[in-house]
């Protein structure tokens, strides 16, 4: 019977980085697979893409995982090499799910590069990353990668049972008109507003957006910086923009008496503590030099920031 939980964040292929951190609370390899005598492991998802070790840190989660030593919840990173190697039915005009475009084939092309010459294992990974578990409930906490939205979630288990996708539902997922994409893309990549009067903003990697990242949980906010969620910050006059009646009705709110939730995604910075007392972050951005994060998990109902550990990604890991 496991005593605890040590969830933890965005791997991006930092594999060595993700066995010293395991080392570090405490797991040791027996019969070939990370494991403690009393806690379990729960990974929020994006083990793939960017980093050095991706078939490494691949490994390490799927025998954990497969030996019942581990949980894990898709990310988007997963989701999104899989429908870019899937491909797309004869009636979709394109050849695959995800297209090749410039932007999709640099995100991916790390994972596609260090498996290239293990090609059957590569699909063995695919075949496994589909039916990772997309949200998890526990008695005490819940974990998703992006954004937990009850009424969303709620639709899917009536839609589609379970908390899985299969191969049969993949073309349906990239179809933008379908439930099943919203749902994908609130869970995976969480909440955004788009800037109004179809502006656009250049953030820090030279992507051009016309959307932001919001929090879903600030109480009635009334600015868009009451709601901002990304490193990049808003056009100078934006910042201090009243949100419309329409722009707070897109807003989702998470109340602090709901479960304590633990997500990845976001890219933080800094010291890792509760972004509110019951929602934890775990993406502190390891595999751009920052810190492989990780959360031990007992039964508190308010997240405590002495619980968060980590270790900070070397450029050995390079």
């Amino acid at each position: 019977m496991h005593q605890g939980y040590d969830l933890i964040g965005d791997i991006h292929g930092c594999g060595n980085t993700l066995i010293t951190l395991l080392e570090q609370m405490g797991y040791s390899k027996v019969a070939g697979v990370y494991q403690h005598p009393k806690r379990r492991a729960v990974f929020v998802g994006d083990i793939v893409d960017r980093g050095p070790n991706i078939r490494l840190a691949c490994h390490v989660v799927r025998d954990m995982v497969d030996a019942g030593h581990a949980d894990i919840v898709m990310g988007n990173h997963e989701y999104n090499v899989v429908t870019y190697c899937t491909p797309a039915p004869a009636d979709m005009g394109q050849p695959y799910l995800r297209p090749h475009t410039e932007r999709n084939a640099f995100i991916v092309a790390q994972t596609i590069e260090q498996f290239a010459d293990h090609p059957a294992e590569f699909q063995e990974f695919l075949d496994w990353f589909v039916e990772l578990p997309l949200f998890l409930e526990y008695d005490h906490f819940r974990v998703i990668h992006a954004c937990w939205d009850q009424a969303m979630i709620d639709e899917f288990v009536a839609r589609y049972g379970g908390n899985q996708l299969s191969k049969e539902m993949l073309p349906e997922s990239v179809d933008t008109s379908s439930f099943l994409y919203r749902f994908l893309d609130r869970i995976l990549r969480g909440t955004s507003l788009k800037l109004p009067n179809g502006r656009s903003m250049t953030a820090k990697d030279g992507m051009v957006r016309q959307f932001f990242r919001t929090k879903f949980w600030q109480h009635e906010p009334e600015y868009y910086s009451d709601v901002l969620f990304q490193p990049d910050p808003l056009p100078d006059d934006l910042q201090h923009a009243h949100l419309s009646d329409a722009e707070k009705a897109q807003l989702l709110y998470y109340g602090p008496e709901e479960k304590p939730l633990f997500i990845g995604h976001y890219w933080m910075a800094g010291i890792p503590e509760p972004i509110v007392p019951n929602i934890g972050c775990l993406d502190y951005s390891a595999v751009k030099y920052g810190r492989l994060v990780a959360y031990r998990m007992d039964t508190e109902h308010h997240l405590q920031r002495g619980k968060f550990t980590w270790v900070r990604v070397a450029k050995s890991e390079r």
